[in-house]
């Protein structure tokens, strides 16, 4: 199939391109970027007049439901969401039913995946196994079935030197562990410690659980990666799920300033919303990690802008309806966000007085960083546009605003504290290795 993409205004944040051109592809590759060779005659043209042509969007953290979990969403139905909102890699933790520590059943998800020809799924192991905290899983052979790193997802591992053990396996062989900082005692409530948890009778979780989290971890990280780089091993890395706290943001950025091997992203809920927006006891809000203080907020967004948080996720995590309506600390933490991720970062782009390049950069060029040498041949293709590279892109409408319903969401999972709130952009087609995975009436030729 060869498609030739005209009139569009390409931005690439890996390149800095940012100039009206049209795009040849052919084979799934994009062959040509600007001036196209008189001899290519595509199958079909799209007129991208008014569009921006960006690299397809990257979401580090996307729960598809399967296996294990069909009832609050389908794996179809999932996928079909991601490339509605322009995402064309997606990481999908390993907290599915059962969980991911096993090749089969990783073999089985991508397999369910790949005959979609939607997003490129990239799973993450379990870093235990049944990722109860206790024995390592065998990363290895994970690794061999696809897997892109090892996390616990909601679980913390309470066993300070199991964490060790992993960092130590991991750093012999170059693999990523992906964590959410949270103490397991500490992290046991249903909304952030404060005033209002305090007046609406919630069960808190402070600041400190992300905290004593990040400082158990970076001292264990200071051990381990002395000791990699005096052995000449490859060394860990160590990636920091949702980052909730302006006291957690700091530890990360005085990480980095140190030089551990560490990298973080914000949820999209996180970088927008606060505690105040749980409202009434509205369970859309009923999120993981939990909505804090408008200080929170406020560090959060400015760490995005300065870089010290390396990508934006929508945190999607479909949640049924019997599972979402009960009351407040009764209902399944979650919200479907995949379809708003690309609109909530230019949101906070215009908010923050800054360019729509570094709107892309944060969901592009950002999480691409982060996934680096584990995406093997697709490491230069994921997440840029390329000459030669894989034909994976998000043509939207900069100018198109649109207000969220729910019900008109792809996504089985209906559940948004988003509800209502105005998008900025759309969505207007998605290409996957160059086939039109998603399409609105708007693009075509």
């Amino acid at each position: 199939m060869k498609i030739l993409i005209q009139n569009g205004r390409v931005m690439d944040p890996a390149s800095g391109r940012d100039e009206l051109a049209d795009i040849a592809i052919a084979a799934g590759r994009i062959i040509a970027i600007g001036k196209i060779a008189p001899d290519f005659h595509a199958n079909r043209t799209i007129d991208a007049s008014g569009l921006v042509v960006a690299p397809g969007l990257v979401d580090l953290a996307v729960r598809l439901r399967e296996p294990g979990q069909e009832h609050a969403g389908m794996l179809e139905s999932e996928m079909a969401a991601a490339v509605a909102g322009g995402v064309t890699s997606l990481v999908c933790p390993p907290d599915t039913d059962p969980v991911l520590d096993e090749p089969g059943l990783v073999d089985m998800l991508k397999f369910r995946a790949e005959k979609l020809h939607q997003s490129r799924v990239f799973p993450l192991g379990a870093l235990t196994r049944g990722l109860q905290g206790e024995v390592l899983t065998e990363m290895a052979e994970l690794t061999e079935s696809g897997c892109i790193g090892f996390g616990q997802a909601e679980v913390p591992i309470v066993n300070a030197q199991v964490l060790q053990r992993a960092l130590q396996y991991a750093a012999t062989f170059g693999y990523t562990v992906w964590l959410r900082p949270q103490d397991f005692w500490l992290g046991k409530g249903v909304a952030a410690s404060g005033p209002l948890a305090t007046r609406m009778g919630l069960a808190g979780v402070p600041a400190a659980a992300e905290t004593i989290a990040l400082h158990t971890l970076f001292e264990l990280l200071r051990g381990v990666h002395g000791a990699a780089k005096a052995a000449g091993e490859k060394g860990v890395h160590v990636h920091l799920c949702r980052i909730s706290s302006a006291a957690g943001l700091a530890l990360v950025r005085q990480a980095k300033a140190e030089g551990l091997p560490v990298s973080c992203d914000v949820s999209v809920h996180n970088l927008h919303l606060t505690d105040v927006d749980i409202g009434f006891y509205d369970s859309r809000a009923r999120l993981q990690p939990p909505l804090r203080q408008q200080r929170d907020r406020e560090a959060l967004r400015a760490g995005l802008a300065d870089g010290t948080i390396d990508a934006l996720v929508s945190d999607h995590n479909p949640v049924d309806a019997d599972a979402k309506v009960l009351p407040f600390a009764e209902a399944e933490p979650g919200a479907t966000a995949v379809e708003l991720l690309l609109g909530l970062a230019a949101k906070w782009a215009q908010q923050d007085g800054l360019g729509l390049m570094q709107a892309l950069a944060v969901l592009t060029s950002g999480p691409q960083a982060v996934l680096g040498g584990a995406l093997g041949t697709l490491q230069h293709s994921v997440g840029q546009i390329s000459v030669g590279g894989a034909a994976d892109l998000c043509l939207f409408d900069p100018n198109a605003s649109w207000a969220v319903e729910p019900a008109a969401l792809r996504s089985q999972g209906k559940h948004t504290p988003f509800e209502g709130h105005e998008m900025p952009v759309r969505v207007r087609a998605t290409l996957v290795a160059g086939q039109v995975a998603y399409e609105a009436a708007r693009a075509a030729a």
